[in-house]
């Protein structure tokens, strides 16, 4: 089957269903940005703590995540064959394993700050994140399912409906940290367990808002996603899982790289473990840009891929590529014109160790800029291989780029080298470089490697 498309047609495309997933992302980002932000008004040993609580916490949430962007290949493979059977097995199943997941998950998070304190982090801090991982863990369950049902709109490029969702849930996180974080608004002041319990009744609100939405939205309908949703498809859970688990083993091996990041950055002191939280949000907000436009090259790779058409299929690959690449561009410049300024944003202008904080935050802010290109590549045309079912090679390729390449140069560079916190992000700079160089290979290679 031939397209009538071009490059230009296919960036138009992509821009339509991507900017309101960016939207969406940096909504969803904008949640940790103010938890960092808040936490950081209270002080620097609450924004440490926060840190590795949102880091631990952030561990699990992905492999969720993971499980989410295997639903979405597959319901846009469904699409493309006109197969509504499918789409609705997928989706169904996709969110029974979510649900199963998410409880799973809450056993380890009770007993965070023992894992923390194994991992060498200070003992108080670790107990002042356990404080708050035993009110947000029980955010979990639905913000799991959540996270099924955009990835079911997603796929119907319905991404204005999952842009409302995501924005609902960041502005009302936002009140009501600032609601019991400080006691505003006659809620009690609980400090850092104001923004678990803000994080639980955000993910609690949001889902339900998501289960009406899908209810409500005409093109989900004809799909009846709830109808008789506790009858079994085992079929369609063995799919599920076989996308799922090396997508998520390939997010793990990114996160976790970023999570084992923070742990190394920990061992550097609560000064320089605040900076890196700082930096480490600037850059995940950066992130969220290439990440939503990688969304949805996965959806149209993946309903090209489903209609046989090859052509489509390069065109959009590429479109998502030269988009993510160029903002990715943008972004960099910002963080080596501005650094002080955006590591300013989360200090109070009073705060006593501000500016050991900013002395540290700026040469990561500076790695930052290095790997924003680099990052942009690798998750575009991961992406891009998701849209095509080929999870197994990029898990191989993540896990030797982030834990061999990346971890490795990480300690070398930081301890033995000793450059400190802006070795660790240098460690990251070289696993997202390879993971970028080999991705984008695979996938301009996708004839000879037999994926289409």
């Amino acid at each position: 089957m031939s397209s009538n498309h071009n490059l230009g047609t296919d960036l138009r495309a992509t821009l339509i269903l991507g900017v309101p997933l960016v939207l969406a992302q940096l909504a969803q980002i904008a949640i940790g940005m103010t938890d960092t932000l808040m936490l950081g008004w209270l002080g620097t040993t609450e924004l440490a703590a926060g840190t590795l609580a949102f880091q631990l916490f952030f561990i699990f949430l992905i492999v969720g995540i993971g499980f989410g962007s295997a639903m979405v290949p597959l319901i846009a493979n469904a699409l493309g064959r006109d197969d509504p059977r499918s789409v609705r097995r997928a989706s169904r199943m996709g969110l029974w394993v979510l649900a199963a997941l998410a409880i799973s998950f809450m056993v380890p998070l009770w007993f965070s700050k023992d894992i923390l304190v194994l991992l060498g982090q200070d003992e108080k801090l670790a107990q002042l994140a356990q404080n708050y991982m035993r009110i947000a863990q029980w955010s979990m369950i639905p913000a799991f399912i959540l996270i099924g049902l955009r990835s079911f709109l997603t796929s119907l490029e319905k991404a204005n409906a999952v842009l409302s969702i995501t924005v609902f849930t960041s502005v009302l996180n936002g009140m009501l940290n600032y609601a019991f974080i400080f006691g505003n608004w006659g809620a009690p002041r609980l400090e850092m367990e104001g923004a678990a319990v803000a994080t639980l009744i955000a993910n609690c609100v949001a889902a339900a808002a998501a289960v009406l939405l899908v209810m409500k939205t005409p093109a989900a309908q004809p799909y009846e996603l709830f109808v008789r949703f506790w009858r079994p498809d085992w079929g369609a859970v063995r799919e599920i899982c076989r996308l799922g688990v090396p997508i998520s083993v390939t997010i793990i091996a990114e996160a976790g790289m970023f999570s084992a990041a923070s742990l190394m950055v920990g061992w550097l002191g609560e000064i320089p473990l605040a900076a890196h939280g700082i930096a480490l949000q600037w850059a995940g907000a950066a992130f969220m840009v290439p990440l939503g436009l990688a969304q949805a090259g996965s959806v149209r790779v993946g309903n090209a891929a489903g209609r046989g058409d090859l052509l489509a299929i390069g065109l959009a690959g590429r479109a998502v590529v030269l988009l993510a690449m160029g903002f990715a561009v943008m972004s960099a410049l910002v963080f080596l014109i501005l650094p002080e300024s955006l590591v300013g944003l989360f200090l109070e202008t009073n705060a006593k160790d501000i500016e050991a904080v900013i002395f540290h935050a700026v040469p990561m802010l500076y790695m930052a800029a290095a790997f924003q290109i680099f990052d942009a590549l690798q998750v575009a045309s991961g992406s891009n291989l998701r849209g095509l079912q080929d999870t197994k090679i990029p898990m191989i390729i993540a896990t030797l780029s982030y834990w061999i390449l990346g971890m490795g140069s990480a300690y070398v560079l930081a301890f033995p080298l000793g450059f400190g916190g802006a070795g660790v992000w240098g460690g990251l700079v070289v696993g997202l470089a390879f993971a970028a160089a080999a991705l984008t290979y695979r996938f301009s290679n996708r004839e000879r490697f037999g994926l289409v």
